[in-house]
C-alpha cells in the first residue's frame, strides 16, 4: 500500500510533530504539509493525494470549505477532518460536504496512522461514541424524505445490504444475515456508494437516517 498524506493545519508545531509521527509508519509513503486551507488546495491540484488531514477551523478559510474545494477539484481523495473539541456541529458540517470522518488532535500516534490507512481503504473513521453523536445532530435535522423513492434506484439485493448497512453491520455479518459470500456483499457495497453517490459506509448510515431507510430507536 503506497498512501500520499497531506496535512492542512495553521500550528506549526503540531504540524511538523504530525508529519514526523505519520512519516515513521512503513503504510504511508509521502508526508506533505500547508499551513492553511489554501495551501492546502493548491498542494491538491499540483500533486497526488490520497488522504487529507484537515484542520476543521484555522483563520481565513475554514477545513469545512477547504474540504468542499478539495472533494470537488478531486472526488476521490478522503477527507479527515482533525478537531480540538470533540463532535460538534463544525464537525458534523464538514462530513455532511463529504469528509470521511474526524479525529481529536490528542489521538494518539497509532490512531491517527490507523485512521490514514482506513481511510486510504474507503473505510470512515469514527468511534462508535462519536457515530452515535452525529446520528443525533442528523436525527435533529429535520423530517426524513421518503424511503422508497431514496431506496429506488438499488436492485432488491442492494436494499436488503443497505438496509444492513444503516445499522452498522460489518460485511461479515450482512453475510450471514442474508446467506451471501463476503466478496459478493463487498460487491454490493461498491454498487452502492456508486448508485448513491456516498463516500463511505458512514455515509449510507447518513443517508438511510435522512431519508427514513433507517428510523430512530429501530
Amino acid at each position: 500500500m503506497t498512501i500520499r498524506v497531506l496535512l492542512v493545519d495553521d500550528q506549526e508545531l503540531f504540524r511538523e510533530a504530525v508529519a514526523i509521527m505519520l512519516g515513521r509508519d512503513p503504510r504511508i509513503a509521502e508526508v506533505a504539509t500547508a499551513a492553511d486551507a489554501h495551501g492546502g488546495i493548491a498542494h491538491v491540484r499540483g500533486h497526488a493525494v490520497d488522504v487529507v488531514l484537515m484542520d476543521i477551523r484555522m483563520p481565513g478559510m475554514d477545513g469545512i470549505a477547504a474540504t468542499r474545494e478539495i472533494l470537488r477539484l478531486k472526488p476521490g481523495i478522503r477527507i479527515l477532518m482533525l478537531t480540538t473539541f470533540d463532535l460538534d456541529q463544525y464537525v458534523v458540517e464538514a462530513i455532511r460536504e463529504g469528509a470521511s470522518g474526524f479525529l481529536t488532535k490528542d489521538a494518539t500516534p497509532q490512531d491517527l496512522a490507523d485512521a490514514v490507512v482506513a481511510a486510504a481503504a474507503g473505510d470512515a473513521a469514527m468511534s462508535p461514541r462519536a457515530t452515535a453523536a452525529l446520528l443525533g445532530f442528523v436525527r435533529e435535522a429535520g423530517p426524513a424524505a421518503d424511503p422508497d423513492t431514496a431506496l429506488a434506484p438499488l436492485s432488491g439485493r442492494e436494499r436488503e445490504v443497505a438496509q444492513a448497512l444503516a445499522t452498522g453491520a460489518s460485511n461479515d455479518d450482512i453475510a450471514r444475515a442474508l446467506f451471501l459470500s463476503e466478496n459478493t456483499v463487498k460487491t454490493h457495497v461498491k454498487a452502492i456508494l456508486a448508485k448513491l453517490g456516498l463516500a463511505d459506509r458512514l455515509h449510507v448510515v447518513i443517508w438511510a437516517y435522512e431519508n427514513g431507510v433507517r428510523r430512530p430507536g429501530r
